[in-house]
């Protein structure tokens, strides 16, 4: 047992990568859907939200952000959220963990080196016409996949994207799953209405036959650049991956058992935050057994009640939450043997 992780489900990969070298990925994409006035919290405005991508790895790679001078971070009462971006940044450091940072489609392109998998970036679901070159993003990012399955033990993938929870709904629904009302969000009150307001449009302006329908046309009417691309990635190769994430990465899953629909989902482990877990407004869990019951899940709890710096404090109250792999990257570097006080007293160095 691992200080600050908790698991869920019977097929643990905790044991099976202890040792192991990872790689982290950061895939990161735009969904225009983002720029609907409340849908997201993932930056300082809805327009801004399209920036918020970029800076994440921007911050990642750089230490500041070079896209914009808005920060994607919540204020209340004057005191500010940092964004998940930290968390990752601080984990990949003291966990020592390489990574990469992969383009699906984003609009604002970040001041970094970046692998890119497509062409262009998704458009507001409610056209019915979300992504329009999904498998090309896929073929490029299951060649990816290959190609870092063959020199890294395992790979940790998460994503940036806002509105990503938004598109996810969309995919779930469109494949047939019961998701409303269900998927997280960055901030504490939940727009679960305008969610699937969004996504009903969308689904009726695509014209298809939803008892009917794959995945590729799933993602291509009410999904964004970050599902097919992960989902790639994961069938790229054949060794052990953990998914940095949570409802998103549910949708991930389901396109996955949509197009192989005897996936072995022991190769697959979630590893998310304890904010998602306990999030009351959604329900991870429940998602996660309609893709496959054994589909496990690791909840890392940073204890940011006992930080020294009150931001953090915010995540208990429901902001932010978890974001660019966040959640995988603390796993990671936990399960590397950092201490959980060393974790969080890194979080906490970075932030101030």
């Amino acid at each position: 047992m691992i200080e600050g992780i908790t698991t869920f489900g019977p097929e643990s990969l905790l044991d099976k990568i202890k040792g192991f070298e990872p790689v982290f990925l950061c895939v990161i994409g735009t969904t225009e859907t983002s720029k609907i006035e409340n849908i997201s919290g993932a930056g300082a405005s809805a327009e801004l939200t399209e920036y918020t991508p970029a800076a994440d790895v921007e911050l990642m790679v750089h230490g500041k952000v070079l896209c914009t001078d808005k920060m994607a971070e919540t204020v209340v009462d004057g005191i500010a959220a940092p964004t998940p971006a930290v968390l990752t940044k601080a984990s990949l450091e003291i966990g020592d963990i390489p990574f990469v940072i992969v383009d699906a489609g984003s609009k604002i392109k970040p001041n970094v080196g970046a692998m890119n998998l497509g062409t262009d970036y998704g458009r507001d679901i409610r056209t019915g016409k979300g992504v329009l070159n999904p498998l090309e993003i896929f073929e490029n990012a299951r060649e990816l996949g290959r190609e870092l399955d063959s020199r890294h033990d395992y790979l940790v993938i998460g994503e940036s994207i806002a509105a990503g929870t938004t598109t996810a709904l969309g995919v779930l629904k469109a494949l047939g799953y019961s998701a409303d009302g269900k998927v997280s969000g960055s901030m504490p009150t939940n727009p679960h209405e305008l969610k699937l307001e969004t996504v009903n449009e969308g689904l009726k302006n695509s014209g298809l036959d939803l008892d009917n329908i794959d995945a590729f046309q799933a993602i291509g009417a009410v999904g964004d650049p970050i599902i097919p691309a992960v989902a790639g990635l994961v069938l790229g190769g054949n060794g052990p991956i953990i998914l940095a994430g949570a409802t998103q990465m549910v949708a991930v899953c389901a396109v996955i058992k949509a197009i192989e629909p005897n996936f072995d989902f022991s190769r697959i482990n979630l590893a998310t935050t304890i904010y998602v877990a306990k999030d009351e407004s959604a329900d991870l869990f429940d998602l996660a057994s309609q893709v496959d019951e054994d589909l496990t899940i690791h909840v890392v709890n940073p204890e940011f009640e006992k930080s020294s710096y009150e931001g953090l404090k915010l995540y208990l109250n429901g902001f932010a939450k978890e974001g660019a792999g966040a959640g995988g990257a603390m796993f990671t570097a936990l399960n590397r043997g950092v201490s959980l006080e060393d974790l969080r007293g890194k979080i906490e160095k970075l932030c101030e």
